[in-house]
């Protein structure tokens, strides 16, 4: 039997995967080089022959460090990088006292969710020109049915055209002249009414299909709402709207619903990642009861899902064999061998991430793409304020941030999303007064906004 096509994903290297997280999240090399070889392993899982790429199971991989120091984000950009639909569950969430009505195989129904939607927006947006012309299309007709001879504002041809009824002939030409004239824009502002399809609520649903059932499989809801005929309502809106929210609708109806839900499913099956999140609160340790219990509970239940089983959802059943698990906890008081063997065994790869510094904070301002510093130089820029951050005043912020974590509760990075904020924060409320003046955040600026607070422990521990 044939290998699949080698082509597709194999120029993602992990040595290109490490690349492209570097360009987000700053250090954790190691962290970085074990994602890498997880998923290249899946690329490569694919191109075995289908006997032994059955046997093949995914290198799962528990992350252990300090709240903000970057596990989610490793797994979230990863995700975003392969294009894979990615779910993050607290895994605490399944011992909350009385927590009903959701089970841990939830988290595969709401990963297949996201596949679904993604999906569809990858087919809709193969099908937006056919779905823009159409709509087009209909707006045309709308307009074209609305003309009359002597409409000065629709007119096309520069004088007022004969009296009386139009004739086909004249339509077709007004079509073609209402056409140009759509499509260089001169026709935005101009109102039409306009048939849209009417969104479908839930009452169905609500009435008569159990939320339990329909996560089993059997929507008794949504199978008497597509009995129900399409109901549409006349809608008055501009032509850009109306164009806008036609190709939407023609979008839908261009592609094939149990296409996108197979392709899916099959999405889910071989690409999906599922982030685990506080799964060292969950791990018993050894003579405790009590909660513990409820914490094993929830780790027994983990460990099908973790180990492969099938799923049933109301979309058809899905296999958990290869969809790749990335847990995460600081491990602060309970250790990854206080997690039950069977569960310890499923995450081979293990890999602790450092605690962050003053330099990594430096780094983490200056570096990634989407740096907080460059945020807030966008933002303001859009009212006409110049702000920049010199190399002494990120210091001073990342300084500041590392005093704050050994003061109060060290939640690494996240910290100076805090700081930062009450730095600019007159800044950004008086921006639209501001317009036009360059600020320069420099090491004064930041001990100036937020220097009393740091000598003031408990108003500080309120504040940043």
């Amino acid at each position: 039997m044939s290998k699949r096509d080698t082509s597709d994903g194999a120029d993602l290297t992990p040595a290109r995967i490490v690349s492209e997280l570097d360009r987000h999240v700053v250090g954790q090399a190691s962290a970085k080089r074990a994602v890498a070889v997880a998923i290249r392993n899946r690329w490569r899982r694919l191109q075995l022959e289908p006997e032994l790429r059955r046997e093949v199971q995914p290198r799962n991989i528990l992350l252990i460090g300090s709240t903000g120091v970057g596990k989610t984000e490793i797994a979230r950009r990863i995700a975003d990088l392969v294009g894979a639909p990615f779910s993050k569950v607290e895994a605490t969430k399944y011992t909350e006292v009385g927590y009903v009505g959701r089970d841990v195989e939830s988290i595969v129904r709401d990963l297949l969710d996201m596949a679904i939607a993604m999906t569809r927006r990858t087919a809709e947006a193969r099908v937006a020109s056919r779905a823009r012309e159409r709509a087009e299309g209909r707006v045309l007709d709308a307009l074209v049915t609305a003309w009359k001879p002597g409409d000065h504002d629709l007119d096309p041809f520069g004088e007022p055209a004969a009296g009386g009824a139009p004739t086909m002939r004249d339509l077709s030409a007004v079509r073609v002249r209402l056409r140009e004239r759509l499509r260089s824009g001169a026709l935005d502002d101009r109102r039409v009414e306009i048939d849209v399809r009417e969104a479908k609520g839930q009452p169905l649903a609500n009435i008569f299909g159990d939320p339990s059932m329909a996560q089993q499989g059997l929507d008794f809801g949504k199978l008497l709402e597509r009995m129900q005929p399409p109901t549409t309502k006349r809608r008055s809106m501009t032509v850009r709207e109306a164009i806008d929210t036609l190709a939407v609708e023609e979008a839908e109806g261009l592609v094939d619903g149990e296409a996108i839900t197979a392709d899916a499913i099959r999405l889910v099956e071989e690409s999906g990642i599922v982030f685990l999140d506080e799964i060292d609160k969950v791990a018993g340790r050894e003579g405790t009861t009590g909660a513990d219990v409820s914490r094993e509970g929830v780790q027994r239940d983990l460990l099908p899902l973790v180990e492969g089983t099938t799923v049933s959802t109301k979309h058809g059943p899905v296999r958990t064999d290869h969809i790749l698990f990335i847990a995460a906890g600081a491990f602060h008081v309970a250790k990854p061998s206080d997690l039950l063997p069977e569960l310890q065994g499923r995450f081979p790869i293990r890999v602790r991430l450092d605690d962050l510094t003053e330099e990594d904070f430096v780094r983490i301002l200056e570096e990634p793409e989407g740096a907080l510093t460059r945020q807030l130089v966008a933002l303001l820029g859009t009212e006409g304020v110049k702000l920049s951050f010199t190399s002494d005043g990120i210091r001073e912020i990342a300084r500041v941030a590392v005093k704050a974590n050994a003061a109060q509760e060290n939640i690494g990075a996240r910290r100076l999303a805090t700081v930062i904020e009450r730095v600019v924060e007159d800044l950004a409320f008086d921006a639209p007064a501001r317009r036009g003046e360059k600020v320069a955040v420099d090491a004064a600026y930041v001990q100036e906004r937020v220097g009393p607070l740091l000598e003031d422990e408990d108003l500080g521990a309120y504040v940043l």
